[in-house]
């Protein structure tokens, strides 16, 4: 029924066994704003009102914060079914834009977390060098995510040493209206040949207008004619798409991180994504923004969003399966490896087979009874590497981590 390459769910003594979910594209730093941004300040509002919310928060974070706002983050991904993260990390150095001492801090504070609670990174140092299209200079309160292509070199080329069995590091190409084209090509022709390569790109219609005024062409079409976009490249929401992008995006193998909750709470829009199944394309989830942190939410999201556009029921199955949950699940477990860098088979989640909602469950149906059966929390277990982290539905450092974040956001609230 379902495809003989994919991971099936087994039931085991201990509950429905799956593998391990990718979460293809995190800002850890944004986990402290969650809920902070849902009072209008314009009657127009949007991303580009929520980003000065945004900002200013990340004007408070130093390594210490970070730590501690990671680490509650990657403990609620891991008890919530998430195995591994893509950090996507564009807080490189101080508020004002000087260099702390080591220029990684801020990007240590990250590895740290993961180290402590057990959860793969695939650490995405990002760069940023401009504040537009136009290429004008960074404004004050971007100055922290700023590099030159050598500074940024320098930084990748450190982290890249550092890679191991729970370590992955990648390149992030923050989006074209941050990266000059010239920029984009010296460092992607100046990476490892395995190296994985994530971008923000074409979630935000004033983006698509802005990179067709001034560069010729929408921002996956012209990505797609500059850059030798394949299965080691992440798209990071593509939302807005003509047919002939998604039909680019599927035949270069790249996958396309969709963060559905994220996606709705900024009023991008939404990822036409019959169309991209139809077309083969690979995709992925992310938490993004962390406003939810719920492998399960991601899913579900992403299939009610079609429903209401097309007024129809169960529209992302595939050929070989009618099941929405399997096609879904599938779909994630398909990307993982080519997003994330890792390979390893024994990440694995249990889901507790005593539930009320998986009551007479089968492996045909387990999948879309956990996506689409409740709010309650059915993660019993999670395994990272063959090691448990979660057990009993709870992370070893659930308390210690609740206490340094509550912590770190007395301190980044203070006025």
């Amino acid at each position: 029924m379902r495809d003989a390459d994919t991971p099936h769910v087994q039931r085991t003594p201990a509950g429905w066994r799956l593998p391990g979910i990718a979460n293809l594209h995190s800002h850890a730093f944004q986990r402290a704003m969650a809920g902070l941004a849902e009072v209008q300040t314009d009657p127009a509002d949007s991303f580009w009102t929520w980003r000065e919310t945004m900002y200013r928060m990340a004007a408070r974070f130093d390594p210490g914060l970070l730590r501690a706002v990671a680490t509650q983050l990657y403990v609620e991904m891991l008890e919530a079914g998430y195995t591994t993260v893509c950090e996507f990390h564009y807080l490189h150095h101080a508020p004002d834009g000087a260099a702390y001492a080591p220029a990684t801090a801020m990007a240590d504070a990250l590895i740290a977390a993961a180290h402590d609670t057990g959860i793969r990174l695939t650490l995405l140092p990002v760069l940023y060098m401009a504040g537009g299209f136009d290429g004008r200079a960074l404004g004050a309160r971007q100055r922290r995510f700023g590099h030159a292509v050598d500074g940024y070199l320098q930084l990748f080329e450190d982290l890249h040493a550092r890679q191991g069995e729970h370590l992955r590091v990648g390149c992030a190409l923050h989006s074209l209206r941050a990266v000059p084209a010239e920029a984009m090509q010296a460092v992607l022709a100046a990476l490892p040949a395995d190296a994985r390569v994530h971008i923000h790109i074409a979630e935000q219609v004033a983006e698509v207008d802005e990179c067709a005024a001034m560069r010729g062409a929408r921002p996956v079409a012209w990505l797609l004619d500059h850059a030798p976009v394949d299965a080691r490249w992440t798209l990071v929401h593509a939302t807005h798409l003509d047919a002939a992008e998604v039909a680019g995006i599927a035949r270069s193998g790249a996958t396309v991180a969709i963060c559905p909750t994220t996606e709705a709470n900024l009023g991008d829009g939404l990822f036409p994504l019959r169309a991209y199944l139809d077309a083969g394309g690979a995709w992925g989830i992310g938490s993004d923004s962390h406003i939810s942190v719920s492998p399960v939410e991601e899913l579900r999201w992403l299939e009610y969003g079609q429903r209401l556009v097309a007024r129809r029921r169960n529209i992302a199955v595939g050929s070989a399966t009618p099941s929405v949950g399997a096609t879904l699940f599938d779909g994630v477990q398909a990307s993982a490896a080519a997003s994330t860098g890792f390979t390893s088979r024994e990440d694995a989640v249990v889901l507790d087979a005593a539930a009320p909602v998986l009551a007479g469950a089968t492996a045909d149906d387990v999948l879309d009874r956990w996506v689409f059966s409740g709010n309650r929390p059915l993660v019993r277990e999670v395994h990272v590497g063959g090691r448990r982290v979660v057990a009993d539905g709870r992370h070893a450092l659930h308390e210690d981590a609740a206490r340094d974040y509550a912590d770190a956001m007395r301190k980044l609230l203070a006025d």
